[in-house]
């Protein structure tokens, strides 16, 4: 995607300044998580990784700089920053019970 397009999309849920998305994706870009096509006129940006990855990147980056580590804060912050319903809450629970299984 363009710069453009990617503020296009991001504008629809938050108004965003076209160059603070491309600031943000030009860090990226510096971090490894994008790569960037300037054969084009309107560089193309495309992820460099898996989606999971990046997630768990952002997650292990996010855990230690905010959280000194401890799943247990970001866990709770994360509740406590979002109304989660009672299903969500039953599939943490599951997912806790099917880590502990395995971590045995």
């Amino acid at each position: 995607m363009t710069v453009r397009d990617v503020h296009d999309q991001l504008s629809k849920r938050k108004p965003m300044g076209y160059t603070t998305v491309l600031k943000l994706m030009q860090i990226m870009v510096e971090k490894g998580l994008l790569r960037r096509d300037e054969t084009e006129r309107a560089h193309v940006y495309s992820p460099r990784m898996e989606r999971t990855n990046t997630r768990q990147r952002l997650v292990d980056d996010l855990l230690e700089r905010a959280f000194d580590g401890s799943a247990k804060q970001l866990v709770m912050q994360a509740l406590a920053s979002h109304k989660t319903s009672a299903q969500e809450l039953d599939e943490i629970r599951k997912m806790i019970d099917d880590y502990m299984r395995g971590a045995k």
